[in-house]
Formats: structure tokens, sequence, C-alpha cells
């Protein structure tokens, strides 16, 4: 794979003009910061479909779970004009190798959730766009959010996290994976996996350890539902204190009174939100390096994305 990870976008959010009006979205954090360590790959559905810059605005209409796509004034219904273009992009999009996609929110082609529908004179934020959706369907694995919902910071490091993740998952189904690699892979993922969903984390290691009991190809269609879904649920702040103390606990004998103090209070800190996370694992990581832990040292957990984004600084 590429040393840069690919990552599908709204076009609109890149700074293309292609949206109705004839603007764009450009999204900064996405262009210039995260940005930094991807490879873009935009796509806007309606122009995608043929539709012209700038155009008549619209709107979702019908049952939330089937819409139809009409044009607000016009009353033009471009329902299959867009799922016949939904198809084939999803299609195509299987040659470009993404880890993840953000969509713009609120857009009857891309918004991912809470999209408006108009029925019977009323609306009801209820749909999903119909890009959005064959998107989700095609690519069930795929981490896909909203660009607004990437303000708050749990759910942009979440996500980011999640990109980070699905990449390593696609390098190692690349190849003929064999037992072997796949126990190493989850070794080196427990931590980090154990932060987000211990019960998940558990029933991969049950897997993992009764692998010879079925068909590769199945087990690792398993372990790949099972990994990425772990990720969906976020790293809170009880499971992250528990892990620390794990951790803390592989070279807790080690310490002297004092630095079991200090350590033990700069996790106590954590939990309580007065510090960032960041705080408690510089201070692990030194003790890890300190004490030669080095199959602590492999674990994703210490470093699940760049440290120059700075996902785990805020409190």
């Amino acid at each position: 794979m590429e040393n840069r990870i690919r990552i599908g976008a709204s076009a609109c959010l890149l700074g293309e003009r292609v949206r109705y009006d004839g603007a764009d979205k450009r999204d900064h954090y996405l262009t210039d910061t995260f940005g930094s360590f991807l490879t873009f790959v935009p796509l806007c559905p309606e122009t995608g479909c043929g539709l012209p810059v700038p155009r008549e605005a619209m709107r979702l209409e019908g049952e939330p779970q089937n819409p139809r796509l009409i044009t607000i004034s016009g009353r033009l219904d471009l329902t299959e004009r867009m799922l016949a273009y939904c198809r084939k992009s999803v299609t195509d999009l299987e040659r470009e190798e993404l880890c993840g996609f953000i969509v713009k929110k609120n857009s009857p082609s891309c918004g991912l959730c809470r999209v408006r529908v108009y029925n019977r004179g009323k609306s009801a934020k209820s749909g999903r766009g119909l890009f959005a959706a064959a998107l989700a369907g095609h690519f069930p694995l795929l981490p896909v959010e909203e660009e607004g919902r990437l303000y708050d910071m749990a759910i942009r490091e979440n996500f980011i996290e999640r990109v980070f993740a699905y990449r390593r998952l696609k390098e190692l189904l690349r190849g003929r994976t064999d037992m072997g690699e796949l126990a190493a892979f989850h070794g080196i993922n427990r931590l980090q996996l154990m932060a987000h969903s211990p019960r998940l984390c558990r029933e991969m290691g049950r897997l993992v350890a009764t692998g010879q009991e079925a068909r590769l190809e199945e087990l690792l269609a398993r372990y790949a539902d099972c990994f990425m879904g772990a990720f969906y649920y976020h790293a809170t702040v009880k499971k992250q204190r528990d892990l620390l103390l794990q951790i803390m606990g592989s070279f807790s004998k080690a310490l002297t009174p004092a630095e079991r103090a200090e350590l033990l209070a700069v996790i106590r800190h954590y939990h309580a939100r007065l510090i960032p996370l960041t705080v408690p694992l510089t201070l692990l990581r030194h003790y890890i390096s300190r004490f030669g832990q080095d199959h602590l040292l492999e674990q994703t957990y210490l470093k699940p994305h760049p440290l120059e984004l700075m996902l785990r600084n805020h409190g």
C-alpha cells in the first residue's frame, strides 16, 4: 500500500466549487492538518451523475427508508439517475483502497445521518443521503463520518483512530494471512482494542486461540468484523484509566514508592479530567523504556495515530 493513507471525501469539503450554488465548503482541518497524512480522493455525487454547477437545490422526500431525490422548484425526480451513479461509483471506489470517507452533513446525497426528509407536508431529520447509504452498504467496515461531527474532539479522535486501524487491518488481509500472522497482529493491537471494547477484544482472542477449528477465510472475516466493530465503541475515560493501571502493573514492582505514588496520582488526575491522556501516557512510555518492556513498546495503543494530530492533548 502507499505510505500515505487514502481517504475519500465529499469534493466540496476539499475546496472544489461543486455545490448547488456554485460555492464550496472547504474544511481547513481536513485539508491542512489531517490532510498532511493523507491522499484525498474527492467525489461529488451530484456533479458525478451529470448535474451542472450551479443547479437547482434538491431534497429527500417520501419514506425515510426509501426516499426520493426531488428538485425543490422544478419537482424533477432524480432518484434513479442518482442511484445508478451510486451503484457505479461504489464499485469504482473498490480500486482506490480507501481507509475512510468523510461526507458533507445534511446533504441529500452525502449526509450520513439525520438528513431531513419531507413527507406529506412535514419534515423530519430521519434520512440518509443516497450516496452515503450506498457507500455504507457496499463497504460495511469502512470508517465513514460527517465533517460536522468531527468538530467534537471525541468523535474526531475515534474516527481517525478507526482510519489508521482499518489501514492496518487491510495490510494484514492483503496477503496470504496465516494463523501466526493473525496472532501477532492481535497481540500488538490488544491493548488498543481493550480501550474500546474489552468484550470484543476477548472474543477476538478466542477466535485466535481456537482458529484451527474453523476455516481460515471464515475466521478472518469474523475477526475483521469484530476488529472494526470494537472501534465503534469510544475509548472512555474509565476504560482508559483501567488500561493505564493495567500497563502500570507490568512494572509496578520495579518502581520506588515515590515513583508509584506519582504515577498513580497522574492517572487519577486524568480520570478526573484535570489533565489530558498524553500526560500519563508520556510517563508510562518513560517507564516502559526504562524497564525494557519491549512487548509494550510494540503496542499500537501507545501510538495509534501521528502525534502531530494532537488528538490525545485535549482534556
